[in-house]
């Protein structure tokens, strides 16, 4: 979609930033189509580049949603001759919008809809997944397919697939019912988690965060609480919130700054505060999972006042738990690293070589690096340079890039 909002001016392409993804899910909702939405969407902007030159509307959204969806019969007319299904298609999207002219934009949790309609259980899971960081979050494949570890035609595969299914199985764009929300909710909400990794720490990019992604995952996160408060809603925006914490002090003029490294009297003590009492509401509800493991782990970490007095036993064994309830190696390797801090470095390398023996992890950047760290602290300095070379190479990051760069300079 950067591609796309590039040419378009200063003015419209902030409005693309704030309000494209929102105009997206409205229009889907109104239209009934993926495809046909996200090209009602373009054209609108395309109109508001011509249209706005004396002044952006009061209500910019209202404006670009009217539009798209006008731009949408049209192109539906001019399809006509081609696609008779198209006639039948505009003559109702014109009948719905002469009975309501201006449209609703101001219900809050379009994107909500559209979330669940992206994780209907018509769809398999790694599917919901990736439909939804497309078209709610508007990540690119690339970003996703790095998310998932797998290859990004794979994933573009994934998606036309997911939209061909809501569309041929006509699956409604709405909120389940609250019977249903229970069994819909854990593909939410790993959607949610998702999103909002990729905005604290971007898979690729010039910066080192990309805080509207981790901001719209809290926003969502909240909406799932208001509307299914259970425990592992909580504790996946407890979790959000403790980790959000500490973006202040993750980077200093753009550079990396580690965990052990960071200046603690800079981190979102309000967040941190809000977090762990959402965990508290979460620990207090029966089959607490992963989520609010996780939540517990960073509330550790939040309330230590440097990495040296952190509670790395208790941390330890909420993984030892966490590995049990969702076996991964990524999990695996976080354990590793606290048992780096409990036990010493010689005890993590093992665990590490481990897991990358196993293959798991071959092409997953954080691994190498975990390793580069470990050989530099034991003087493996030929093992250390290695491993940040990998590390470098699958890295899509600037600022880890820079970072990686450093750390070799460093070795010599």
């Amino acid at each position: 979609m950067a591609d796309d909002a590039a040419p378009l001016g200063p003015a419209v392409e902030a409005v693309y930033r704030a309000e494209s993804r929102r105009v997206l899910a409205t229009l889907i909702r109104l239209l009934g189509d993926f495809d046909l939405a996200e090209e009602a969407m373009h054209d609108a902007f395309i109109a508001a580049v011509e249209q706005w030159a004396g002044g952006i509307p009061a209500s910019p959204r209202a404006w670009l949603v009217s539009a798209g969806r006008f731009k949408a019969i049209d192109r539906l007319r001019r399809d006509a001759r081609f696609d008779k299904s198209a006639v039948e298609l505009a003559d109702r999207l014109a009948q719905e919008a002469a009975a309501m002219p201006e449209p609703d934009v101001d219900i809050e949790d379009d994107r909500l809809r559209l979330i669940f309609t992206c994780c209907h259980p018509a769809l398999v899971p790694d599917a919901q997944v990736a439909l939804t960081l497309r078209e709610v979050c508007g990540l690119t494949t690339e970003e996703i397919a790095r998310a998932f570890l797998t290859r990004p035609p794979t994933l573009a595969q994934r998606i036309v697939r997911a939209k061909s299914k809501i569309r041929d199985a006509r699956i409604p764009y709405q909120v389940p019912e609250h019977a249903e929300l229970a069994t819909r909710l854990e593909a939410v909400l790993h959607v949610v988690y998702l999103v909002f990794n990729e905005g604290y720490a971007a898979s690729s990019g010039a910066s080192l965060t990309r805080h509207d992604l981790s901001a719209e995952a809290i926003r969502l996160g909240r909406l799932l609480c208001e509307l299914l408060p259970d425990a592992e809603a909580l504790g996946l925006l407890a979790l959000m919130l403790l980790t959000e914490s500490r973006r202040p002090a993750r980077a200093a003029n753009g550079e990396i700054v580690l965990l052990d490294e960071q200046d603690r009297t800079l981190w979102d003590r309000a967040l941190i505060a809000e977090g762990s009492a959402l965990l508290d509401r979460a620990l207090g509800q029966p089959n607490v999972g992963p989520y609010a493991l996780q939540a517990a782990i960073a509330a550790v970490h939040a309330e230590a006042a440097s990495a040296a007095v952190t509670g790395w036993p208790q941390i330890v064994a909420l993984y030892d738990v966490l590995v049990r309830a969702v076996p991964s190696p990524v999990v695996e390797l976080n354990r590793a690293a606290a048992v780096a801090m409990r036990d010493g470095p010689a005890a993590e390398m093992a665990l590490v070589d481990a897991l990358l023996e196993r293959g798991d992890l071959d092409d997953y950047c954080p691994a190498h690096a975990t390793r580069a760290d470990l050989c530099r602290r034991l003087g493996r300095m030929a093992e250390a340079r290695q491993s940040y070379d990998r590390a470098l190479a699958l890295t899509q990051q600037e600022p880890e890039r820079r970072f990686f760069v450093r750390r070799l300079a460093e070795l010599g």
